[in-house]
């Protein structure tokens, strides 16, 4: 067993509102992720439900399907997952 520090990119799509000048605030997009990041972070990911071989694809994949409904209810669409590993390589997702 041996451990990788990941990084993730989340990418939102969405009109820009007129009033604030964004697509989404970041402070609300943290809520959406906070879970997401308690879930994985210094956990076996082995041990994580859905995610027993812990590929960055398939890593990819369990952060979308985890942040997806909870982004589109606050307006936006999730574009896409971006998983980086330790090295600069990286897999993205967007969807099916």
């Amino acid at each position: 067993m041996h451990g990788h520090t990941f990084s993730v990119r989340v990418v939102v799509l969405g009109p820009i509102d007129p009033h604030t000048g964004w697509v989404l605030d970041f402070a609300a997009l943290h809520a959406v992720w906070a879970p997401v990041q308690e879930a994985l972070d210094h956990r076996v990911l082995n041990e994580v439900a859905g995610l027993e071989n812990p590929t960055s694809e398939r890593l990819a994949v369990w952060i979308w399907r985890a942040l997806e409904s909870p982004i589109r209810t606050l307006g936006p669409t999730l574009a896409s997952v971006s998983v980086s590993e330790t090295g600069g390589f990286s897999v993205t997702y967007r969807g099916n």
